[in-house]
C-alpha cells in the first residue's frame, strides 16, 4: 500500500513513521509512506497556501490553488482508491472503516489547518471525509498519524502474529478481554485458573464472556449498535 500525504507540517509526521509496526511495515515492503509539503505548490515568491475566509470572520484557509495542483500532480501519476480529508466533521473512525481502507492500494491524506480548507476541494476530489475524535487538533498530521497506523498494521505481513489483530478491541464489535503474562501470582492476585488449564475450548468461552462483560461495563454503546 502506498499513502501519499498532502501537510503543511511534514516534520510532525516523522517520528511516528519511523519506530515500531510502522517502520517495519516500511521496511518490509507493505507500506510506502510519502509526505507532501504543500507549500510546494505555493502561489508567487512567498508560496502562499491560506487567506482570508469569504464573508470574514477569524481564522484563515487553506486555499483551493495549492491543493488541487499537488492532488493533480499525485493523481498523474499514481491512481487512488480513496482521497480522504482528516477533519473533525468528517466519518467518525472506527475498527470497521480501518479494516476496509486496508484493502485499498493507494491512499492520498490530506491534513488542515487554521479553518480547513476551500470548501471547493472537498467538493471536487474528496471521496472520504474522517474524524477520529469529537474535537479539535492544531492540523490534522497527529489524525493522519493515528489513521495511517490503524491501516498499516492490519496489511498483511506486517505483525509477526497476523492473527493477533484479529482479536483488537473493536474488531468483532466488542472490547478485548483482560490478559495476563508470568508470573502467575503478583500482588497477591493469581492468574485465573482457566487460563493456565489448557483447556482451549474453555479458554475461548472465558475470553469471550470477559469481553462482553467489559464491553457491557465500560462501552454499553456498542452493544446496543
Amino acid at each position: 500500500m502506498t499513502i501519499d500525504i498532502i501537510t503543511l507540517l511534514p516534520e510532525l509526521l516523522t517520528s511516528p513513521f519511523q519506530h515500531s509496526i510502522m517502520q517495519r511495515a516500511q521496511q518490509k515492503g507493505h507500506l510506502e509512506i510519502r509526505t507532501h509539503q504543500l507549500r510546494d505548490w505555493g502561489i508567487g515568491k512567498s508560496r502562499q497556501v491560506d487567506d482570508y475566509q469569504y464573508g470574514g470572520g477569524a481564522g484563515m484557509v487553506i486555499m483551493a490553488e495549492p491543493l488541487s495542483k499537488c492532488i493533480e500532480e499525485l493523481k498523474s501519476k499514481t491512481t487512488y482508491d480513496e482521497i480522504i480529508f482528516l477533519t473533525p466533521d468528517g466519518e467518525r473512525h472506527n475498527q470497521g472503516l480501518a479494516n476496509r481502507l486496508s484493502l485499498n492500494k493507494n491512499l492520498i491524506l490530506i491534513c488542515g489547518h487554521y479553518k480547513g480548507i476551500d470548501q471547493r476541494i472537498r467538493d471536487h476530489y474528496v471521496t472520504l471525509e474522517i474524524s477520529i475524535g469529537d474535537y479539535v487538533l492544531s492540523g490534522g498530521e497527529l489524525a493522519a498519524a493515528v489513521l495511517v497506523d490503524s491501516i498499516g498494521r492490519l496489511l498483511p505481513g506486517v505483525l509477526n502474529d497476523e492473527t493477533s489483530a484479529l482479536f483488537d478491541s473493536f474488531q468483532d464489535g466488542i472490547l478485548a478481554p483482560p490478559v495476563y503474562t508470568r508470573p502467575a501470582e503478583i500482588l497477591g492476585r493469581a492468574v485465573p485458573p482457566v487460563l493456565l488449564s489448557g483447556h482451549d475450548k474453555k479458554i475461548q468461552e472465558w475470553r469471550q464472556e470477559k469481553s462482553y462483560e467489559s464491553t457491557k461495563q465500560r462501552r454499553p454503546d456498542l452493544l446496543d449498535s
